[in-house]
């Protein structure tokens, strides 16, 4: 937050509106010479009048974050003057579903690779075994490997039965 009013330069906000930048510019410390776009984005989002409003009536340890806030939304207002923000937000809440889709899917089918998939020579050799309880492991005689606790109600007769459920 370094203050424009000190140095021969106007602040991002007065020069765009074209005015003296006065020792006491509300816009000055939130709206350096070297953001002119910052300003300009804002401005034609919201106009000055209304942004000087607002930030009069924030508190001054909040100004910062509400001038960010704008910012953000005049950007993505400039990008999508429908949505703004929101339609970017739609689209990462969408990413995030397709996403978890692909990983529910993935440990889907490592649960049926380690359950279905294990050569009949290798169960036979390792399918003897009984021991349990390997630091919240468990041994599965039908496929010879180590199922961490959250694969045991997966890899049992549940699924070889018929009834869909995994």
């Amino acid at each position: 937050m370094a203050s424009s009013s000190y140095s021969n330069s106007p602040c991002a906000a007065c020069k765009c509106l074209r005015r003296k930048c006065m020792p006491d510019c509300i816009f000055a410390p939130y709206f350096p010479p070297e953001e002119p776009q910052k300003f300009a984005n804002v401005h034609k989002i919201f106009g000055a009048s209304n942004v000087s409003k607002l930030l009069n009536e924030v508190p001054p340890h909040q100004r910062e974050d509400a001038v960010n806030s704008l910012a953000y939304e005049a950007e993505a207002r400039m990008k999508d003057p429908v949505y703004g923000c929101v339609g970017a937000i739609s689209v990462l809440q969408r990413q995030v579903m397709r996403l978890q889709r692909e990983l529910d899917a993935t440990n889907a089918d490592l649960i049926r690779y380690a359950c279905n998939e294990m050569p009949p020579a290798a169960a036979f050799q390792y399918g003897r075994r009984t021991e349990t309880g390997h630091g919240g492991t468990s041994f599965n005689q039908n496929t010879g490997f180590y199922y961490p606790s959250q694969w045991n109600d997966h890899c049992g007769d549940n699924e070889r039965s018929g009834d869909g459920s995994m």
